[in-house]
């Protein structure tokens, strides 16, 4: 039964991405491309969930992941002694966040030896092929899945003032729908790694399919071409390793704190909204609201109706807080969902969809381009409902192949 509710939720999420498209005659002509789009994630979603080959891959990342965590850990030590040991278990700071640092450090030292930028460009020349966009847009989400949704447009910033309209706004969707390689290992510890690795990997692709139906444009090669040989020939100073060494763990630390200061500014404000719905409303609480409200989506992603509702309540709390908030309360939940419902809702959670990430992206793109940070405001909220069908629609072809 869940295949014919989950099929039905895939036409539904891709009709609600193009009821609001800025061209709908040229989003219908899309159609093609987006069912290869399609094609493509349901095949990708059966190697990584339902393969020998998938599960070795996963298995590996997996490790990678538990050796660096090992490896931050003499760090945390080093620095903070024995304080990440106090009380029942590690704080989620010190055990969760602070590897963050180390992961950034060994982003930067790729990025510096080329080989990222390399991997980006590779990686992106095969994603364009398979999306029909152009090369700007698909070297941006493999670098947005590598870099994270700020420093990606860093990335861009000698070009940033020259990219149209349209496309600018796929950037900032690709930027929204995926997350960073340095918050991978956060995700890992709170949700099952093969459908993290699994989420970003359809959310890329996810991406490409939401565009092409809720802002549909015509590009050409000549224009592509401009524009990236403008980024490769405007000059740049390069810094010294241990320059770049040093501002690639700073900002792991900025990133680390930042995720921290949101998990506690908004545990606290969920905390005390619930306590004042429940007074008002004799013992609802603001997120049991939520869960009434998302539990359709839910159902539509294949979720079974008697776990719609609480799947639900952490789909509206990534949306109006953000994804580890989300997942953090999933991950201390005292009676476990199923084991289906798990994996379409721990797909949904793995994306920067949230209300946050609106004026995330738009400060990073204002401090850059004053012109396309208004642009990414003005649009802020049709860039989440992009991202939010992203995620939706990942989930439900998750659901779907198992």
């Amino acid at each position: 039964m869940h295949y014919v509710i989950g099929s039905i939720g895939l036409a539904g999420f891709l009709f609600l991405a193009w009821l609001p498209s800025s061209d709908r005659r040229l989003a219908g002509g899309r159609l093609g491309r987006v069912a290869i789009l399609l094609l493509v994630q349901a095949a990708l979603a059966v190697l990584l969930l339902k393969s020998s080959v998938g599960d070795a891959v996963v298995r590996g990342i997996s490790r990678t992941f538990d050796h660096l965590l090992a490896y931050a850990s003499t760090g945390t030590t080093f620095v903070f002694g024995g304080l990440p040991a106090v009380g029942t278990q590690p704080a989620i700071f010190f055990s969760v966040l602070i590897p963050i640092v180390l992961v950034s450090a060994l982003i930067g030292i790729l990025q510096h030896i080329r080989l990222l930028p390399l991997i980006i460009r590779v990686v992106g020349r095969v994603v364009s092929w398979i999306s029909g966009f152009g090369k700007l847009e698909s070297f941006n989400a493999v670098a947005a899945m590598l870099l994270g949704q700020s420093e990606v447009f860093i990335s861009l910033r000698d070009i940033l003032g020259r990219i149209p309209e349209q496309r600018m706004l796929t950037l900032a969707t690709s930027a929204m729908s995926t997350v960073s390689a340095a918050i991978l290992g956060v995700y890992m510890q709170l949700v099952e790694p093969r459908y993290v690795i699994a989420a970003i990997t359809l959310n890329l692709f996810g991406a490409f399919v939401v565009s092409a139906l809720i802002n549909p444009y015509r590009t050409t090669g000549i224009e592509d071409d401009v524009l990236l040989h403008t980024e490769e020939t405007e000059p740049r100073d390069r810094p010294s390793f241990f320059e770049m060494l040093a501002d690639y763990i700073l900002v792991g630390f900025r990133i680390a704190i930042t995720v921290a200061a949101m998990l506690l500014g908004f545990t606290a404000l969920l905390a005390m909204v619930n306590g004042i719905f429940a007074a008002v409303f004799h013992g609802t609480s603001f997120q049991d609201v939520m869960g009434h409200a998302f539990a359709p989506l839910a159902w539509l992603t294949g979720i079974p109706w008697d776990e719609a509702r609480s799947a639900g309540t952490f789909m509206g709390t990534k949306l109006v807080s953000n994804e580890v908030v989300a997942m953090q309360q999933l991950h201390s939940r005292p009676t476990p969902l199923s084991g289906h419902t798990m994996a379409i809702l721990s797909t949904y959670l793995v994306s920067f969809a949230n209300l946050t990430t609106i004026a995330i992206v738009t400060g990073a793109v204002r401090i850059l381009d004053p012109g396309q940070g208004a642009l990414v405001a003005r649009k802020g909220l049709r860039l989440i409902y992009s991202a939010t069908l992203v995620s939706l629609i990942s989930a439900t072809m998750v659901g779907l192949v198992l």
